[in-house]
């Protein structure tokens, strides 16, 4: 719907009542947040036709906008999806509860006795792309680290993401907890997501999640503060110590399981000594897969390959393709991420700890890994029940956001009449 004639004004209403919301939330019994969730992971399941009728027409407004195969792959919503839904709403209601958490405790010796403890951020505004699923994991994750949020989820998913957010409202009204705790923006109206950038007011931090292009305008327009989680840049570099078989199961898993995920790999960096040998029979394989292998002078020897352009490093595909690239050795493959890398998720390949190491040393990604598939760069897959996305910036939350990196902290001081000198 793009009829709500006032949108400045639905704005800043949604925003009153998040932050009235937030204020009985920071002091929610555990239970009660337990309970909103475990009833939104019944009411889905319960509900799951709905959902997917909901989700047929906005998978027919994504064909009729032209929607690529893999941007489809992300709408679209099946029975096996929305299990895996249900299974991260429960997931994220049997985890600790975050808020009022002791993170660390000391005495001074003037009498103090001082804790840093969890606390909720307040108020969380979410713009997301395409992926329904992230209306359940990010209303989940900030009810369950006491935050009220507001949702905006891509036009694509309008009615997917407005069907479950009806269940999370059974939740909490189930578990007595205000309404307003998790709202979704009621228009697919542009100008609502450059009113939530600017609510300084009531709105305490933004977080996109979706491509370059939604990233950068929040960041250019935001007055609010932002998590940014940047495109997946995803690197694997193929050493010349890598054991051939993991090497090339993992290859196979982090490109094709699923292209349109920002875990996905993009570029496959292979040291010049397996250029005709394990890094071409990799290649060979994608080939085989389906995957169009946009390679280098070296490697665009090999059959089915086509040649890269400048263009191609540092591009993030979501679809099946992978560019490729012969480097002299570790030192080589770091030197290019440094360049190209998103600062998302990085793989090495080696049996060689003294290499994988200098790799780990050597990379500031969010996140780093050795002979594991970058599809595993997911909040759920850390343990961590599910995640509004992976915060690829250096500032607070870094990596996969889950509740514990939606709360801030605060310092309670006790003393028994201390007084300063």
């Amino acid at each position: 719907m793009n009829d709500i004639a006032d949108i400045p004004a639905l704005m800043a209403d949604l925003g009153a009542r998040a932050k009235a919301a937030s204020a009985e939330l920071a002091f929610a019994p555990p239970e009660a947040k337990e309970k909103a969730l475990l009833c939104a992971a019944d009411t889905v399941w319960a509900r799951r036709a709905e959902i997917i009728e909901a989700n047929a027409k906005d998978l027919e407004f994504g064909r009729n906008k032209g929607l690529s195969d893999a941007m489809m792959d992300r709408l679209m919503l099946d029975e096996t999806r929305i299990q895996g839904i249900c299974d991260g709403l429960r997931a994220v209601a049997e985890q600790d509860d975050p808020v009022g958490q002791v993170l660390a405790e000391w005495d001074r010796p003037s009498g103090l006795n001082i804790k840093r403890v969890r606390t909720p951020l307040g108020v969380i505004g979410v713009i997301y792309e395409s992926r329904p699923n992230v209306t359940a994991d990010a209303g989940a994750l900030c009810l369950k680290s006491g935050n009220a949020v507001i949702l905006r989820g891509g036009s694509e998913s309008f009615h997917s993401s407005s069907a479950i957010h009806q269940c999370f409202a059974e939740g909490l009204r189930t578990a007595g907890l205000p309404e307003d705790a998790v709202q979704l923006i009621p228009t697919r109206d542009r100008a609502a997501v450059q009113e939530l950038l600017t609510m300084v007011d009531t709105v305490d931090v933004i977080v996109p999640r979706g491509g370059k292009g939604l990233v950068g305008l929040v960041q250019r327009e935001a007055r609010v503060p932002v998590f940014a989680h940047l495109e997946g840049i995803v690197h694997i570099y193929l050493d010349k110590d890598a054991d051939p078989k993991k090497a090339l199961d993992v290859i196979l898993n982090a490109k094709t399981r699923r292209t349109g995920i920002c875990g996905a790999a993009e570029c496959l960096l292979v040291h010049k000594d397996l250029a005709d040998g394990l890094g071409a029979d990799a290649i060979s394989m994608l080939v085989e897969a389906g995957v169009r292998v946009h390679a280098d002078e070296t490697l665009q020897k090999i059959d089915g390959t086509l040649a890269a352009t400048d263009e191609d490093w540092g591009r993030e595909y979501l679809d099946m393709d992978i560019a490729a690239k012969v480097v002299d050795d570790v030192d080589g493959a770091i030197a290019h991420i440094r360049e190209f890398s998103s600062s998302h998720t990085d793989c090495i390949l080696t049996e060689n700890d003294a290499v994988a190491a200098r790799f780990f040393e050597r990379l500031d990604s969010a996140i780093l890994m050795r002979n594991a598939s970058t599809q595993f760069a997911d909040g759920g897959e850390f343990g961590m029940g599910a995640e509004i996305g992976i915060a690829t910036g250096k500032m607070h939350a870094r990596g996969p956001v889950g509740a514990a990196q939606l709360t801030s902290f605060k310092y309670i001081v006790e003393a028994d009449g201390a007084t300063r000198a």
